[in-house]
């Protein structure tokens, strides 16, 4: 596992969707990139794992969880992936 940081500036959108979380059975994972979005420059990958969301351990966190999580973060947003 290749674990990596990516600090977006925002605001957002930051160019990304996620699927899957604990109520999913299953890890958080990018599954879409804007072309040309925030993610896409920082070198975020489609089917990354999601570690961190500002911090926080991901490894635990619902869908909605995360979506708050990453919503919250208004001027930046620092994820922890793994390719």
């Amino acid at each position: 596992m290749n674990i990596y940081s990516v600090n977006l500036s925002g605001p957002a959108p930051w160019g990304f969707r996620l699927q899957g979380g604990k109520d999913f059975s299953m890890p958080l994972t990018v599954s879409r990139l804007t072309p040309g979005g925030k993610a896409a420059q920082a070198g975020v990958g489609v089917g990354d794992w999601v570690v961190s969301i500002s911090d926080t351990n991901a490894e635990d966190m619902t869908h909605v969880e995360a979506q708050n999580q990453i919503r919250a973060a208004t001027d930046s947003l620092t994820l922890t992936l793994s390719k």
